[in-house]
């Protein structure tokens, strides 16, 4: 199947109303159904290894399908263990929906405890040919559960990555308790980072080329709960198991 590569920063908004009327979507998915859509996800297996075990950053986890599952219309990607490994799920929209600008909306319900860490992400589309992290990321939303209610917003680019100095640690006491938005407005001149509505951080560096700006190309979602690594870890605590991550819905439309 060819991705659908949507373009969204050229497209003309003719309606008329409100500032939301004028939003045109052009991917939504409210997981209403019984199982996941494989027309817009593909599952993420395993534990990274031969080519890069622990996902290059020593987590824990091995990825299943069973791990992913479709509730009261909600995405469930739950964190399990048993005597031996730890289980969660990890899915993303590559090769099949790519985008190029636009605002990215994901409602969810962050799981808790030590070690975990759910993400909401994107990484550009020519991964396979230019490697990470010459091929960027954009990390909507990541929390740690040791370090409760604070959310990071990330770039990783040639210029600044790993430990990337194109960061904003948010802080907001009630975010483990039910659901909350995570909104990210791409142009091709800035990318800003909303919890809730509300701003939290905005990059835009003022010399754009290749090192600092690798986000003039199509990318993809990632959705996934990883458990200890160079991150979330490295302790675990055992006794939280199992957590949920919950996603209400994900959205993509015309930038604001």
């Amino acid at each position: 199947m060819k991705p659908i590569v949507l373009f969204l920063s050229v497209f003309t908004l003719l309606s008329c109303g409100n500032k939301e009327d004028k939003k045109e979507f052009y991917f939504e998915d409210n997981f209403d159904g019984v199982e996941l859509n494989q027309d817009y996800w593909n599952y993420e297996l395993g534990d990274g290894c031969p080519n890069l075990c622990g996902w290059g950053n020593n987590e824990r986890q091995i990825y299943t399908k069973e791990n992913v599952s479709l509730l009261h219309g909600n995405l469930v990607i739950k964190a399990t263990k048993d005597s031996t490994n730890y289980y969660s799920g990890r899915i993303t929209t590559k090769n099949k929906i790519e985008f190029q600008y636009g605002t990215i909306e994901v409602k969810a319900k962050l799981p808790q405890g030590a070690g975990l860490w759910p993400a909401i992400w994107m990484l550009g589309n020519d991964i396979d040919t230019n490697t990470w992290p010459a091929c960027g990321e954009i990390d909507i939303m990541e929390y740690v559960g040791k370090a409760p209610h604070q959310i990071h917003t990330t770039l990783h680019t040639p210029d600044s990555y790993g430990q990337s100095i194109n960061t904003k640690i948010t802080t907001i006491k009630n975010i483990e308790d039910g659901f909350h938005l995570y909104k990210t407005n791409w142009t091709k001149d800035a990318i800003s980072f909303y919890i809730d509505d509300t701003l939290v951080y905005t990059f835009s560096p003022e010399i754009k080329n290749d090192k600092t700006w690798p986000f003039d190309k199509p990318f993809y979602i990632i959705l996934n709960l990883a458990i200890g690594g160079n991150f979330g870890g490295p302790e675990v605590d055992d006794s939280i198991f199992p957590q949920e991550f919950i996603i209400d819905y994900v959205k993509v439309s015309s930038s604001d």
